[in-house]
């Protein structure tokens, strides 16, 4: 007979699940920030979006676009899904400001911080992506 214990998770393990939801919940929080200033922004944003080759028509449809993949992104079912998406806005992003020269390290880390959000809290992810150290 084969008795199935219940083996707690280390509280190491529920941090870092917490963490990664706190991330997750900060990165959505700005991109929504983001799509908003797009919606409600004036004469700041169209200033900003000039040396880019942006014009003003192009926010509404970057706003839904960025809304859209955020929403997807902080439903836990979809949340990979909306990673991915996310990480093709981010690269519309770094491409834009690496051709005219601005730095684009931010979008980068941005990039790299939606992952991290969702491979704390998914141990699903951190298994078929683990981290390993090499034995001396």
């Amino acid at each position: 007979m084969n008795k199935i214990e219940s083996v707690e998770a280390p509280k190491s393990v529920g941090a870092m699940v917490w963490t990664g939801r706190v991330i997750t919940g900060l990165m959505g929080l700005a991109f929504l920030m983001s799509a908003v200033m797009k919606l409600t922004g004036g004469p700041d944003v169209a200033k900003q979006l000039e040396p880019m080759g942006l014009t003003v028509s192009m926010l509404l449809p970057l706003a839904i676009l960025e809304t859209v993949c955020v929403v997807i992104y902080l439903i836990p079912q979809t949340a990979v899904l909306g990673a991915i998406l996310l990480t093709g806005y981010m690269g519309g992003a770094i491409c834009t400001h690496w051709r005219v020269g601005e730095m684009f390290v931010p979008q980068i880390l941005i990039g790299v911080l939606v992952w991290l959000g969702i491979y704390l809290r998914e141990p699903k992810l951190r298994a078929i992506l683990p981290i390993r150290r090499t034995r001396n």
